[in-house]
């Protein structure tokens, strides 16, 4: 036995009292164990997903909704277990969630158990910048109630091995507890984690394991069977991988998923040899008739306001009253809805993603040929207007980003033009490998990979690409852009698409190229006439005129273009002259046009990002700056200092945070002209 360095726990212990809204299961001794009820669970999860929406957040409940009777049962088990022995929970178990997206129901009963520091008040800030409930479960946001953070599908199951495997090591032999969707199980890390749990196991090097499958068939574009392929197969080969599978069909039925739970960790304790995984069949959406039918589950939070919520929540109970205090939260959002809607500014924008359709469309009816290959997110990319038109060329390999991009390669192999999409974490995370070996094999393809920096606000840490350009612009023969509106988009994807099928046709081997777009509304253009060109800088504003020689360039790209812009009008308030320029390709800088720009701000350079500083696009300008010999140049660089990320309502919220917003560049020009007391 080897003994590991002892880390005290961040985890909350043992509630101190039962659930506030409580029902009951009978244990194996005839004994009525309280637990949470799933319905109250259901609801409390609905009405902070409301408070997000009116913030201006996405949200989940068919997710949570169908894993309220298994998180119930396996919670109260497990506090029933600890308090009869007297030992803290932690001491005994390690309960870990892979499915990101049903962390909000967690964070509802903890709070229906008064645990953790969470009370129902606390709910109500869920996804905002305020709240260490962010989106995703994460360590560094909540710590007292999550041991392992989530977000990208199947990435804590993976880490779940290894703490079993420490438990072995160590002697102490708790259990560990994870659950994971079916959608999940698609993922790469999942399935090596299936092979190597049982393989481990047999040779003596897992402590007690059980992992809980929540399959309901379906993921965020629509049921799995129908948009990619089954996973009954797979689900089978647990059992020939050396799993005991303990199939329960009942995945609602709160008593059964109690019994099966209980069995299935005492299974486990008795032969820890030999891994348990509870096939548990789930309905997704379950609570209302609207999310169980529609074709995601109900994936995200179905209502808009909260003027629907009563009804919703009725449905919920079962047609019951509803409880006082349930009537009291719904009184707040209708009263903060008022608000909002007295004082609101209505968006006229469009989404980026507009962009990107319209060119995919063209090329394909232009002859060119264009296929779609996704990974559960076309809705939210992009992509899904070109699906719906050409269905014949549009494939969908599951929630499987690492697979995308390798299937991607090889069509691009035989001659077609392979479109890849995803969040951008996900792209460049799980992508960057697929990227490298498709260039190497010659094998170019397009990625769009949307919600970049910060854009994912409220899904937090483990959404937000702070590395994108880091991580892909070194990748050979990959040109990396990142869009600002759909007019830019339209324009550059289409070339890029026609630059591909050119040099295909020479005999020659293009670039990849990946687009990065954000998630939330902005301008169709920033300048009219625009033009757009895949390798030269866009001058978006010139104030210089007349400052004598108080001025400042102003570099950005992407979804901080706007706030470069609000910057510029205010510095021309301050008698400060500012140039924006825009560069959309981030790793080929137009030296020529920056050389140009500084000339004319004597040098005084502001780069701006919603990206990590090192390796970002102000790191890559300002080295091909210096490489030309630009000979005088200041430089203040904006960007993150390498922190991770939360949730938040808007990206906005984050941009002030980390100083990346149109004050903070404000501020940054005032730095050139403090020490000559011009400003």
């Amino acid at each position: 036995m080897t003994e590991p360095i002892q880390i005290k726990t961040k985890l909350a212990g043992n509630p101190s009292q039962e659930p506030q809204f409580k029902t009951y299961v009978k244990s194996k001794d005839g004994r009525q164990i309280p637990v949470a009820d799933p319905r109250a669970t259901r609801v409390l999860v609905s009405l902070m997903d409301m408070n997000a929406v009116l913030g201006g957040a996405a949200s989940h409940y068919g997710g949570p909704a169908a894993l309220a009777e298994l998180m119930s049962a396996l919670h109260g088990h497990v506090f029933d277990v600890s308090s009869r022995v007297k030992k803290q929970w932690y001491e005994m178990f390690h309960l870990i969630n892979d499915a990101g997206h049903c962390e909000n129901g967690l964070y509802a009963l903890k709070a229906n158990y008064g645990m953790a520091g969470l009370t129902l008040d606390s709910l109500k800030k869920f996804r905002s910048i305020e709240s260490g409930l962010t989106g995703h479960g994460e360590v560094h946001c909540f710590p007292e109630g999550v041991f392992i953070s989530n977000g990208p599908l199947g990435s804590a199951f993976p880490q779940s091995q290894g703490v079993a495997m420490g438990e072995a090591i160590a002697g102490t032999n708790r259990v560990t507890v994870t659950t994971i969707s079916d959608g999940a199980c698609m993922e790469g890390e999942a399935k090596e984690s299936f092979a190597a749990i049982p393989g481990l196991a047999q040779k003596g090097k897992m402590g007690p394991f059980v992992l809980i499958i929540s399959d309901n068939n379906t993921k965020l574009s629509g049921r799995i069977d129908a948009e990619s392929f089954s996973m009954t197969p797979t689900f089978e080969s647990l059992k020939a991988l050396g799993w005991n599978v303990i199939t329960l069909q009942e995945g609602n039925d709160l008593q059964k998923c109690y019994d099966t739970i209980v069995n299935a960790i005492e299974t486990a304790q008795a032969n820890p040899k030999m891994p348990v995984v509870i096939h548990a069949k789930t309905v997704k959406g379950i609570g209302t008739k609207k999310t169980i039918e529609s074709a995601s589950g109900g994936h995200g939070f179905p209502l808009k306001s909260p003027t629907e919520l009563a009804a919703f929540l009725g449905e919920i109970y079962g047609g019951e009253a509803l409880l006082p205090i349930y009537n009291m939260w719904i009184d707040e959002l209708h009263k903060w809805e008022a608000e909002i809607k007295a004082s609101g500014v209505k968006d006229s924008g469009e989404k980026i993603q507009t962009g990107v359709s319209a060119a995919m469309i063209r090329a394909r009816k232009a002859g060119l040929p264009v296929l779609s290959v996704t990974s559960d997110l076309p809705g939210s990319t992009g992509v899904a207007g070109f699906r719906k038109e050409f269905p014949h060329d549009s494939f969908d390999v599951g929630i499987a980003e690492s697979n995308m991009v390798s299937t991607a390669a090889g069509l691009s192999k035989l001659g077609y033009i392979p479109v890849v999409d995803t969040f951008a974490q996900f792209g460049v995370t799980k992508g960057a490998l697929p990227l490298t070996m498709g260039a190497l094999s010659e094998a170019p393809i397009i990625a769009i990979f949307s919600h970049t920096g910060f854009q994912d606000a409220a899904d937090g840490a483990s959404h937000q690409a702070l590395s994108y350009m880091a991580m892909v612009s070194s990748i050979p023969h990959v040109d990396v852009y990142s869009l600002s509106c759909s007019e830019e988009a339209d324009a550059l994807v289409s070339a890029a698409i026609e630059n591909f099928a050119k040099a295909r046709k020479n005999g020659e081997v293009p670039n990849s190229s990946i687009f990065f777009l954000g998630r939330e509304n902005f301008p169709k253009s920033y300048v009219t006439p625009s033009s757009y060109d895949l390798r030269k800088a866009q001058i978006l504003v010139d104030t210089t005129s007349g400052k004598n020689g108080k001025c400042v360039t102003i570099a950005t790209t992407g979804s901080l273009v706007p706030q470069a812009l609000k910057a510029a009008q205010d510095l021309e308030a301050k008698g400060v002259g500012a140039i924006v320029v825009n560069s959309a390709c981030v790793n080929h800088i137009d030296v020529a046009t920056f050389k140009a720009s500084l000339e004319k701000t004597q040098g005084q350079l502001i780069t701006v990002e919603d990206h990590q500083l090192i390796g970002g696009f102000g790191q890559m300008l300002t080295h091909a700056l210096l490489q030309a010999d630009v000979a005088t140049l200041k430089v203040k660089s904006l960007g993150v200092h390498g922190e991770f990320g939360q949730s938040a309502y808007t990206a906005m919220d984050l941009y002030r945070k980390h100083k990346v917003d149109a004050g903070a560049i404000v501020e940054a020009a005032g730095s050139f002209f403090q020490k000559s007391q011009a400003w």
